[in-house]
């Protein structure tokens, strides 16, 4: 197995990690403190923004669009699960708007996996 060198990818792929990582965890924790909403909302965000940057690792990151949007899904993710984790423990949001501005940040990643597929040259 070759290193991998490109710095945008070795990101997308922390990210990734650390997306399952704290998706797996929140899943566990949802189950064992009561149904907790917010908990199961960081474990679905997180389940399912970790596959797709993984997927996105390997998507052709020389296009950059797709580093773009990567880096806005990653982004969101960890500022939307960030805020709920908050929320859950702490009893208040990281910043006013930390939530809406998470969604939006994944909302644009997809939007523009969308238009890199539209566009793509391969």
């Amino acid at each position: 197995m070759q290193p991998i060198t490109d710095l945008p990818r070795r990101l997308l792929l922390l990210a990734a990690g650390v997306a399952g990582t704290v998706g797996v965890i929140s899943a566990a924790a949802a189950s064992h403190a009561g149904e907790s909403r917010n908990l199961s909302a960081i474990a679905t965000i997180c389940l399912a923004h970790g596959p797709a940057l993984l997927a996105l690792c390997g998507a052709g990151l020389d296009r950059s669009l797709l580093r773009i949007a990567g880096y806005l899904l990653a982004a969101g993710t960890l500022i939307f699960s960030a805020d709920l984790g908050i929320r859950e423990w702490l009893g208040h949001g990281a910043f006013p708007g930390a939530a809406p501005l998470g969604g939006a940040g994944m909302i644009f990643g997809w939007v523009l996996v969308a238009i890199g597929a539209l566009f793509s040259r391969q």
